[in-house]
């Protein structure tokens, strides 16, 4: 091992410690982001709230994404450099860079298909009107009180608050169309 060490030029020294480096910081990256919520949120001023929001994954130029490119790279340059005669060593390069910036670009790729998973949860009752739903639990007439309906909508099954303003009360399993919102509340018409 010693011997291999010693045999190293000194850009395939460049690139063992590169990789060594890169990679320790990978492993710490993919520990805090396992057992923390750490992602690359700063608190500059100590207040409690995030001032800046260094790495949110969509931009190729994160921390992930440098750390992949550098890890990937520097393995593979290395890699090259062992295979490749003498003649070739300038080789290793331009194959580390490729290979790196493939790791890079595959990191955010993934990073962006996570951030799609995200939601945050809130719905946006403007966006339900006209929509159509079906009575759940009887609605009384001419805004008399509440019943409920189901629908799909944003991407997932709901149940909302209804009224109607019809003068007869919408039965269970009645077909109604979203007219208005009321804050959480539907205001349904018979189909």
């Amino acid at each position: 091992m010693k011997e291999w060490f010693l045999s190293l030029q000194w850009f395939e020294h460049v690139y063992l410690w590169l990789g060594v480096a890169s990679t320790l910081f990978l492993i710490v990256q993919i520990i805090l982001m396992c057992v923390s919520s750490f992602g690359g949120d700063v608190d500059l001023d100590g207040d409690g709230e995030i001032d800046v929001d260094a790495d949110s994954g969509v931009s190729i130029f994160t921390t992930k994404s440098i750390t992949a490119f550098f890890a990937v790279g520097s393995w593979t340059g290395l890699l090259v450099c062992a295979l490749a005669s003498d003649k070739l060593q300038w080789l290793s390069i331009i194959i580390a860079i490729i290979a790196g910036l493939i790791a890079a670009t595959a990191v955010v790729l993934l990073m962006r298909a996570i951030m799609k998973l995200q939601s945050n949860g809130i719905l946006e009752t403007e966006k339900l009107i006209g929509k159509r739903a079906v009575v759940y639990v009887t609605i009384p007439a001419s805004r008399g009180g509440r019943g409920k309906i189901t629908l799909d909508a944003q991407g997932k099954f709901m149940e909302l608050d209804a009224m109607t303003e019809d003068g007869e009360k919408l039965a269970c399993d009645t077909a109604v169309e979203i007219t208005a919102t009321e804050g959480e509340c539907a205001i349904v018409r018979k189909v």
